[in-house]
């Protein structure tokens, strides 16, 4: 047979083998801006973190920074440096959270050293009387700006930057005769200046890890439940393949098996035919194929072909996917009228996005019709079902609209 578009030909040998290699692979389950399950909930969250840290870093410089500034402007040793500093790290900071904030930040290592050489610009300006006041803005603002920086990499580096800036600090502080109370106050102010920005880093990629591992398991187990219902739908649909088959050929057969039907009785011999195509396309229903309705068609019209029916099978265009229910209303009566063709046949398969046709034409006969299920059972719903005989054919046609 062929499947080849408008051009008729014979049918010879065994159905097509389904062409595997042509079904599309399962594709992981994706989220909204096609990334995985877990890595969009890893995203979201490090969103998250970053919304707080970005936040912590501008309001700490300008609600506790500012102010300080301002009022001790004019004590300190250079104040153009210290409030000049001041602007430049706001500015500076504002991009590099607005670039963090976007996901594309700025170049970490560059913007560390920056934010360093301004730690030690402003030390050495702000002059011994504000060396441990609020006034010397770096003490509780830079640690925040070095968690812009270096956002998603390892805290080692977070930790060498503010181990940097301790070392500055400490420079600043010997270098004005610190006595102990000056380095006790030194440490205590170290402590604040780690304690914080590492906690929140650090917290924040435990916090990432955590929604993304939960994420992969909680996607786990819908797969999984997904598999079952799955396999539970496979089991309902061979049970029911196999309630059809029953119908379909267990009375025949046991009307043979207990002497009721003569096999040379031509009625039970179409009868015959008939439970056997319908058997073949039902077998053929649970076969993984790219066009099951062609596959299902050809199964049947192979099992004509081997009575002795030369057939014709045309395909004009390729099936949309449709249900299993839609497919067998579409078959199922031209199964019937092919298990009573003689002569020839013709099966035609017109398929759009929208709509499928397929079309039957054999010759007229005198005799009853072929025994299956009646034609009131395909009608209704999506699929329309047509059939017609003048003495010369018998035509019959189904048609599925969306």
């Amino acid at each position: 047979m062929s499947a080849d578009l408008g051009t008729p030909t014979q049918t010879t040998g065994e159905p097509e083998a389904p062409d595997r290699t042509s079904v599309p692979a399962p594709r992981e389950p994706v989220a909204a801006g096609g990334l995985a399950a877990p890595a969009a909930v890893a995203h979201a969250s490090d969103r998250g973190a970053r919304i707080a840290a970005v936040a912590i870093a501008l309001v700490w410089h300008v609600a506790i920074g500012l102010p300080a500034v301002l009022a001790a402007r004019s004590e300190f040793a250079a104040p153009a440096v210290v409030v000049g500093a001041w602007v430049l790290v706001a500015v500076v900071g504002a991009v590099a959270g607005l670039r963090l904030l976007r996901g594309s930040p700025l170049p970490p290592w560059p913007l560390a050293c920056f934010l360093l050489v301004v730690d030690a610009a402003v030390f050495a300006a702000a002059g011994e009387g504000q060396l441990f006041t609020a006034a010397n803005w770096v003490w509780g603002t830079l640690g925040w700006f070095f968690v812009l920086a270096v956002w998603g990499r390892r805290v080692v580096g977070l930790i060498a930057l503010l181990s940097t800036h301790a070392v500055i600090a400490l420079v600043a502080v010997l270098g004005h005769g610190a006595d102990p109370t000056d380095v006790a106050r030194y440490v205590m102010y170290v402590y604040g200046t780690f304690s914080l920005p590492v906690a929140v880093f650090v917290g924040s990629t435990a916090i990432v890890a955590l929604a993304r591992e939960r994420a992969a398991v909680s996607a786990a187990d819908h797969a999984l439940a997904a598999e079952r219902d799955a396999a539970e739908r496979g089991r309902r649909d061979r049970r029911d393949r196999l309630a059809l088959v029953s119908s379909a050929a267990g009375r025949v057969l046991g009307e043979l098996a207990d002497g009721k039907a003569d096999p040379n009785d031509p009625e039970v011999q179409r009868r015959s035919v008939l439970a056997a195509a319908r058997l073949r396309r039902l077998i053929a229903e649970s076969d993984d194929v790219p066009d099951p309705l062609l596959h299902e068609l050809r199964a049947a019209a192979d099992l004509a072909e081997r009575n002795g029916l030369p057939i014709d099978l045309v395909t004009i265009g390729n099936p949309p996917p449709l249900p299993v229910e839609i497919r067998r209303r579409l078959a199922d009566p031209l199964t019937a009228t092919l298990a009573d063709a003689h002569g020839w046949a013709r099966l035609t398969v017109v398929s759009g996005p929208n709509e499928v046709v397929v079309s039957l034409v054999t010759p007229d006969r005198e005799g009853p019709e072929a025994t299956g299920p009646p034609l009131a059972e395909h009608d209704g719903g999506q699929v329309e079902h047509l059939y017609e005989r003048d003495g010369d054919i018998r035509w019959a046609q189904t048609r599925w609209r969306r």
